[in-house]
């Protein structure tokens, strides 16, 4: 495999993180790096480490974790975006619970966005790359894109956020983004598309 296809590979792999950024970025309505950067860094580990686990899984439990991780991401964006869409249609701002920048919404986020980095992980090791060398380097470059990803799609969801705060509810927008990419994973996976 060249360089530049796991160059591309990576870039294909941050879309999903990249939609997710802007979503959370457009409820977070500001700018604060606090929040911003552990969310890009979780990103883009569990990108890198999802790889590598595959990688991994596949060497060890050959096929299995294939064949259900496209079922896993789906029910963990489905959940979030549907309990964030829930927010969004509530009448009232008090019963609104969902949080973008809280640890464990960070981390089932993280994993959610991560599973196709898994099946990638998966194709390496078809790919006769019994050694873990083989995979460190596209597991490095997945993990930065996936950061750099990340990190424009939460500025550019802040700063859009801004501009349709008014308009419309920011969490049934990122809970109807969540929903639709869980959808095209499924979708994806099961050869449908």
């Amino acid at each position: 495999m060249s360089e530049l296809d796991i160059w591309l590979i990576a870039v294909s792999l941050a879309m999903d993180c990249f939609a997710v950024s802007i979503a959370s970025g457009i409820m977070q309505k500001r700018y604060v790096w606090s929040n911003m950067l552990p969310m890009a860094l979780s990103f883009g580990w569990f990108q890198g480490m999802m790889c590598a686990i595959g990688w991994i899984a596949f060497i060890y439990f050959n096929g299995w974790v294939e064949s259900v991780d496209h079922w896993i991401a789906f029910g963990l964006l489905a959940i979030i975006g549907g309990k964030m869409i829930k927010d969004g249609l509530s009448g009232n701002d008090e019963e609104r619970h969902f949080n973008p920048s809280s640890a464990w919404m960070i981390l089932t986020l993280a994993v959610a966005t991560s599973i196709d980095a898994l099946a990638i992980g998966i194709s390496f090791a078809c790919l006769n790359n019994n050694e873990f060398s083989s995979i460190a380097y596209p597991m490095v470059v997945i993990g930065f894109v996936s950061l750099m990803f990340s990190l424009l799609g939460l500025y550019l969801g802040v700063t859009f956020g801004k501009r349709i705060e008014k308009k419309l509810k920011p969490e049934l927008v990122g809970g109807i983004i969540l929903v639709l990419i869980g959808i095209k994973i499924l979708i994806e996976h099961l050869g449908l598309l």
